[in-house]
């Protein structure tokens, strides 16, 4: 029998990546859970992993230097780096907080809420434009939601408010990633996102965790645990990377499906690890409304990508004899996969909304080398 490795492979990844993205966020509830480990401080969690991963980069960037630091004047850190850092900041500082007052289950039925967020946003920003299409979509996905808020049997308005919230803000940093990275042209790997960006988010965070959270931690004396904390940080990196060899081999609606997957998989993963949360029938029946406003929405957008690498494709063909005498690098830059550059989607540049639990995974990536910045859990 012979067994086709690059697809194992693959697979491989792909678990690996559900794996992952579904501990985290199990692993962060549990954390942060009064009825378990309780740690009731979600600032100073999120904290924990902005040092944690801006530490482990700056080994590898300055100490090792296995990666090369991109050229960052202060113009672009000023104006790009730090807006994205404080929406950064802002997203994990609400999600985080959410988990002290709603279920694991009920946060990711609220999470299908994102594209919603993500395309209105970038409708005001101007980076995409209203469509009746896209709209009906939106207005789905948003009716799935209400359902599934209504059948919420342990419903809180404050839970739900801060995990609205940190949505709006999710996607206030991708929108403001494309616009303000993007297009100044700067690319950033898995390593460097956390080089420049965890450091300014920790400094973010740092006055609502001193006003909020460091006077609340002296009165109850809180005694950390070195082990917990770090096999949590270390996850939550582990998650970045994982995503980044799972865009490496598959295509955007491989990873996708494969989110969706993990969704279902951490709802009734959820329900057994704490039994306090329940699911009811219109639980259930909203989150599908919802994820089939997903899918179309996802859809459409492999569809858009697609429709845009055509008109490329016929001149190729058209000009292929002047082509052999350019060279190769000027025509096409190679995939990891030892294609022609396009064969498993993201031999040129794919558009891919990845896990919004990694947030610094490229959104746009060429090739498994090389990247820009995008969408770690906390």
């Amino acid at each position: 029998m012979i067994v086709n490795k690059p697809l194992v492979l693959t697979y491989l990844y792909l678990l690996i990546y559900v794996v992952l993205s579904s501990g985290v966020i199990l692993y962060n509830k549990w954390v942060l859970s009064p009825k378990y480990f309780n740690f009731p401080y979600p600032i100073t969690l999120t904290m924990i992993h902005m040092a944690f991963s801006g530490g482990v980069a700056f080994v590898i960037v300055r100490v090792f230097k296995v990666v090369t630091p991109v050229k960052m004047t202060f113009e672009i850190y000023a104006t790009c780096v730090v807006p994205i850092s404080a929406f950064f900041a802002a997203s994990l500082w609400f999600g985080n907080t959410a988990y002290l007052f709603i279920s694991v289950a009920f946060i990711q039925m609220l999470k299908a809420l994102m594209p919603v967020a993500t395309f209105f946003m970038a409708v005001l920003c101007g980076t995409d434009k209203a469509r009746c299409d896209v709209f009906a979509n939106m207005v789905l996905v948003s009716v799935g939601v209400v359902i599934s808020s209504y059948g919420e049997i342990h419903f809180n308005v404050i839970g739900t408010l801060y995990q609205v919230t940190g949505i709006v803000a999710e996607a206030l940093r991708l929108v403001l990633t494309q616009v303000l990275l993007q297009k100044k042209g700067l690319s950033l790997n898995p390593v460097t996102s956390l080089y420049y960006i965890a450091p300014c988010s920790f400094v973010f965070l740092f006055v609502p965790w001193y006003l909020l959270e460091k006077p609340e931690m002296e009165v109850s004396q809180v005694q950390f645990n070195f082990w917990i904390f770090f096999t949590n940080a270390l996850a939550a990196l582990a998650l970045n990377f994982s995503i980044f060899l799972v865009i490496g081999r598959t295509g955007a609606v491989t990873i996708r499906v494969a989110g969706v997957l993990k969704d279902w998989i951490l709802i009734a993963l959820s329900t057994v690890i704490f039994p306090e949360s329940t699911i009811t029938g219109l639980n259930i029946t909203g989150y599908a409304i919802a994820l089939c406003g997903v899918v179309m929405y996802n859809y459409l957008k492999v569809k858009e990508q697609r429709a845009s690498q055509l008109p490329e494709a016929i001149p190729e063909r058209m000009t292929k004899d002047w082509k052999l005498e350019k060279k190769s690098s000027d025509i096409y830059s190679p995939s990891n996969s030892g294609d022609n550059g396009v064969g498993n989607g993201v031999g040129l540049s794919s558009d891919i909304k990845v896990d919004e639990e990694a947030p610094l995974i490229p959104s746009r990536l060429s090739h498994i080398g090389r990247s820009q910045l995008g969408n770690y859990s906390s």
